[in-house]
């Protein structure tokens, strides 16, 4: 008797598993807002968030009749001037900050465009401010307009506007200093260099430039790549110095450029001689000629012409004086936007 009432137990331990089980696969993800659409499927698209589920949802039978990509209904009282467009070319995402008390806005006003360009999409609502995050499939500018209740949403990749793309990054970063010689750090020497790369670039209008960082921030290797290879840009530098191995210092100074031996000499050998002789050329370092590169991540994954150029050697005390003064940084800058230019002349 007592093991024909175990055997029942057990028959109905397992029943109530398999039932739980099954409850918890068709639960809804009330925490998750994320959606990945399978934009390539889709033409038209209108998103909408289930207040049951929490999850966007999306209808294709509502059809855009704008021109536009995407069309966003503003909540009661708040006009296009109010929205805040906050763009990180690096992690390619769009963010929509809408200053609202409505917290329903996100249910109740959906998203109607074009999918082509968007790959995900993370909406909230906290501190009086609905969010929604955009996240695109490429680098893209966002342009923004607006008409009556409506505001509008092109997004223009940098070829439409621009004659020519560059992506700059600057080595190292955050919690990764690189070489480091009598209390100076190679990531701060790297980033003063572009800074001063950027006021030249800033000056020409014809070219659009994005920068892995510009402050002491650590990007992934794949996003600094991914920069250069999703906003499909022209030509693609890295900034970086050099050090000896060892302890000390050491006789070792001048200049050398990495680049892509296994590549077509275009792609990145060609370009990386440019820019040495540009660099060289411009603050007087010493031409220590191309090295091959193509056993650095950020050199082997780009699919645009890469130089990574090394300016000079941290474990030289009479070059490292020079990397830390702030002439000689605009005159490395002057050197590598040269080179910029030459590149564009010679056909890159």
């Amino acid at each position: 008797m007592q093991e024909k009432i175990l055997k029942i137990s057990a028959c109905f331990c397992v029943a109530l598993a398999i039932v739980a089980c099954a409850s918890f696969y068709y639960l809804p993800k009330l925490h998750d807002t994320r959606l990945s659409f399978g934009m390539e499927q889709l033409e038209q698209f209108i998103l909408t968030k289930s207040e049951n589920s929490g999850i966007s949802a999306i209808n294709t039978d509502v059809k855009a009749n704008f021109p536009q990509q995407l069309r966003v209904e503003l909540p009661a009282g708040c006009d296009a001037s109010q929205v805040e467009v906050r763009q990180n070319y690096n992690s390619q995402t769009v963010d929509l900050i809408i200053p609202t008390d409505e917290q329903e806005f996100l249910y109740e006003k959906p998203l109607v465009g074009s999918s082509k360009n968007i790959s995900d999409v993370f909406m909230d609502y906290a501190g009086g401010k609905a969010v929604i995050e955009i996240v695109l499939n490429q680098v893209f500018e966002t342009e923004k307009t607006c008409a009556g209740k409506y505001l509008y949403l092109d997004f223009l990749s940098p070829h439409e506007i621009y004659d020519k793309v560059v992506v700059i990054d600057a080595g190292h970063g955050g919690s990764k200093p690189g070489a480091i010689k009598q209390g100076i750090c190679e990531k701060d020497i790297d980033l003063a260099i572009v800074l001063e790369l950027k006021k030249l670039l800033e000056q020409n209008k014809k070219i659009g430039v994005y920068y892995t960082r510009v402050d002491d921030s650590n990007p992934s290797f794949d996003s600094r790549v991914d920069l250069a290879n999703k906003a499909d840009a022209d030509l693609f530098i890295s900034v970086h110095n050099n050090s000896t191995t060892g302890p000390g210092l050491s006789k070792v100074q001048g200049t050398q450029v990495m680049y892509d031996e296994k590549k077509p000499d275009k792609d990145s050998k060609d370009f990386a001689q440019i820019c040495l002789e540009e660099v060289t050329k411009s603050c007087g370092s010493v031409d220590k000629g191309l090295v091959a590169g193509n056993d650095i991540f950020i050199i082997r994954t780009a699919a645009v012409p890469v130089a990574l150029i090394e300016v000079g050697f941290m474990t030289n005390e009479e070059e490292l004086t020079k990397l830390n003064s702030n002439d000689y940084q605009k005159k490395v800058a002057e050197g590598i936007y040269q080179a910029i230019l030459r590149a564009f002349e010679e056909g890159y």
